[in-house]
């Protein structure tokens, strides 16, 4: 279905393919409960986590809020959204509040011990530790979120070139990599492969490392073309390949490249079996990983313990990740893609009537959050009840008018 309006085709399509990042924000508030206080559940597994700088401010006790919190018991106030936490308990009213008491559970622990906070939690980000948005940034750059320390960093911050591909979902960054060293091991194995740059006739050229050692292994092996530079014989052709595969450090099979490696055998160590053969990637900066890559990881009783012992036992648990959080924020309790959802239960004129409104509303509102940015001013929650006010009540004055 499509509507033409100002000269414009505008299709149920179009708004939910243009919506992703709005369709992503739904699945993250989905996958919470905004009516009860997570308290009464412990330690959520995942949620969406909030900090309120009017009750905890910069130089306070870091605390965090569930989104039911957010919206009834700190309505008003100065609060900013952390995205999801782990193992994460709703501080809202407990002793780091003072006299503020949660209106939906009164009567909390003083502290959840078991809680992990970080500067996000005072509104600041990455290892520059600015906020976000930065109105003194003049880069414009987007953020990516360490799986590990969850903490969120500039992409020009992470110490490696950022690799653009579908299959890459999950980023650890340089600090956390090197909290649990064996990572390394796995990621020489299974992430993408690092991108450096090199000159090349004055000409700076991004060269994919897998790719370099390979040119390199063939200028450089003395295997590649026999010890006096001679046509090698077909037992130094097999020499020559089992002499790349040990030494070239970047030189993966597709197997190996694509998480579908062989298991290791009943009992065996993974990781030993992956450091026997020799494969190394430089220890710096982030690392990019494909999504199945926690079903790689070994699970014998050393390794587990390793795990436990730098605290990310988590990542043996394929369902800790965001995206299982956000798909089931899909199905909980929508059933669907939100948006799909909301847009199908309406009949035909409904769905006229939306797409004009919310063109009306989409030009709008990013006219009222440009000037906000502009004047370098944060949006405050009584700002965006004004702004929708407003809205009605120019809509009321269009309807009076004949123009609804």
């Amino acid at each position: 279905m499509a509507v033409n309006k100002d000269d414009s085709t505008v299709t149920l399509g179009d708004i939910l393919a243009d919506e992703d990042e709005l369709r992503e924000a739904l699945c993250v508030l989905a996958g919470s409960d905004p009516e009860n206080c997570s308290y009464s559940q412990g330690y959520v597994k995942r949620q969406a986590v909030f900090a309120c700088s009017t009750c905890t401010p910069s130089g306070a006790e870091p605390a965090g809020l569930c989104l039911a919190c957010a919206n009834k018991c700190h309505d008003g106030h100065n609060i900013f959204e952390l995205y999801t936490k782990r193992n994460f308990r709703c501080d809202c009213g407990n002793d780091k509040f003072g006299d503020f008491q949660c209106q939906l559970i009164p009567t909390k622990e003083s502290q959840n011990v078991k809680n992990q906070y970080n500067h996000n939690f005072h509104g600041t980000y990455c290892s520059c530790d600015r906020p976000y948005p930065d109105t003194d940034d003049q880069v414009n750059d987007e953020m990516i979120q360490c799986i590990i320390c969850e903490d969120w960093f500039h992409t020009r911050h992470l110490g490696c070139t950022v690799v653009e591909s579908e299959e890459l979902q999950e980023m650890v960054c340089d600090a956390c990599m090197n909290k649990a060293p064996f990572l390394w091991t796995y990621a020489a194995h299974i992430a993408a492969p690092p991108v450096i740059k090199v000159s090349h006739h004055e000409e700076e050229v991004e060269v994919n490392v897998e790719e370099k050692g390979e040119e390199e292994a063939k200028r450089c092996d003395p295997c590649e073309h026999g010890a006096e530079g001679s046509s090698s014989s077909a037992d130094s052709n097999t020499q020559e390949k089992e002499t790349a595969n040990r030494r070239s450090p970047c030189k993966r099979a597709h197997q190996e490249m694509t998480g579908s490696s062989a298991k290791s055998k009943s009992g065996a160590c993974r990781l030993k079996e992956l450091q026997a053969r020799g494969l190394e990637r430089p220890r710096e900066g982030a690392v990019f990983w494909p999504y199945s890559w926690r079903s790689e990881l070994c699970t014998c009783v050393s390794c587990k313990r390793a795990y436990v012992d730098v605290g990310v036992q988590f990542l043996l648990d394929e369902s800790d990740t965001v995206l299982a959080y956000e798909n089931r924020g899909r199905t909980e309790p929508f059933g669907q893609d939100p948006l799909m959802s909301f847009l199908s239960s309406m009949d035909h004129v409904q769905q006229l009537e939306m797409i004009y409104h919310y063109n009306d509303l989409k030009t709008e509102l990013l006219a009222f959050l440009q000037q906000f940015a502009i004047e370098g001013k944060v949006v405050t929650a009584e700002a965006i009840q004004q702004f929708f006010e407003g809205l009605q009540s120019r809509k009321r004055r269009r309807t009076n008018a004949g123009y609804q």
